[in-house]
């Protein structure tokens, strides 16, 4: 079976958002309101607070983390501006 290539970067391809609150800067592609791809950089995970507060655990890094509030709600602010457009929009 071959293997089909995916165009979706090519498509669309990640944008650049830094957060409001740390001023980190990370790749974003939004395929949906619902779903975000983040691409984190060293320079960002060093600046978001949320992410160095993580507990300690089995997790990616060994840290539980979920996620960023505050870049969440920059990414969704840049994308309600049209800076990040969303491929399928409901």
């Amino acid at each position: 079976m071959a293997v089909r290539a995916d165009g979706r970067l090519a498509d669309s391809p990640m944008r650049p958002v830094r957060c409001d609150a740390c001023g980190g800067q990370v790749e974003v592609r939004k395929s949906s309101w619902e779903q975000t791809s983040i691409q984190w950089h060293a320079d960002s995970l060093r600046a978001c607070a949320e992410r160095r507060a993580a507990r300690p655990g089995s997790g990616p890094n060994g840290e539980f983390f979920n996620g960023c509030t505050a870049l969440r709600d920059s990414v969704r602010a840049a994308a309600t501006r049209g800076e990040i457009p969303i491929q399928v929009e409901d």
